[in-house]
């Protein structure tokens, strides 16, 4: 009886010993895995229809593996809103190493004015060597922004170099004919004053 007691303890430590060493694994293998922080940022000061709008996406992986095929789509920028100028906005790496970061730029051209809402980027990628699934996230969310119409920026920041040639055209005559009425006056004036001086002169001597 005894030696069954016995026989039934040691299983059970051996049970739970293999079960600890099992849970210990798994955490070790989950620890070890990539992680991708995502950010979209406007790098514009002013978003303006017809001018070129600078989308900047940063991948930072803070996670102990390397991730894999990590893949960046963003559907937020639809053909009837945005052209695209430079860059893709659905771009892949191959490999992000642990502690890495990657940057990638796109420029567009807003095609209308009035308020858009950026929405985040979808990032999809492999945790680890190992990893069949796809692990899904998303980046920073910009949010809504006002698009400004060219015609009010135009008005506000162009240096208007053709207004100011039409405004001296046309101001040069209300200026310009006072000047020489004024001129030939005192062209006048000094001419009688230096033949007076010269008369002068001539009855001294």
């Amino acid at each position: 009886m005894k030696l069954l007691v016995i026989l039934g303890l040691l299983a059970l430590g051996t049970l739970v010993s293999s079960d600890g060493s099992a849970e210990e694994q798994f955490k070790v293998e989950e620890e070890n895995v990539a992680r991708i922080l995502a950010s979209k940022l406007i790098q514009n000061k002013y978003l303006v229809e017809g001018l070129d709008v600078v989308v900047r996406y940063s991948l930072y992986n803070v996670g102990t593996a390397a991730a894999l095929r990590v893949r960046v789509q963003d559907a937020g920028f639809g053909p009837f809103d945005f052209k695209p100028v430079s860059g893709l906005v659905n771009f892949q790496l191959d490999r992000l190493a642990p502690g890495a970061n990657a940057s990638h730029t796109v420029v567009l051209r807003p095609l209308k004015y009035g308020y858009f809402n950026f929405t985040a980027a979808q990032v999809s990628y492999l945790a680890s060597e190992t990893a069949t699934e796809e692990t899904v996230g998303f980046t920073s969310e910009p949010g809504e922004g006002g698009i400004v119409a060219f015609r009010d920026y135009d008005k506000k920041f162009s240096p208007h170099l053709l207004d100011w040639v039409v405004f001296a055209v046309m101001t040069l005559p209300s200026l310009g004919i006072p000047f020489m009425l004024w001129y030939s006056s005192k062209s006048k004036y000094d001419a009688v004053i230096r033949e007076k001086r010269a008369e002068s002169g001539k009855k001294r001597e």
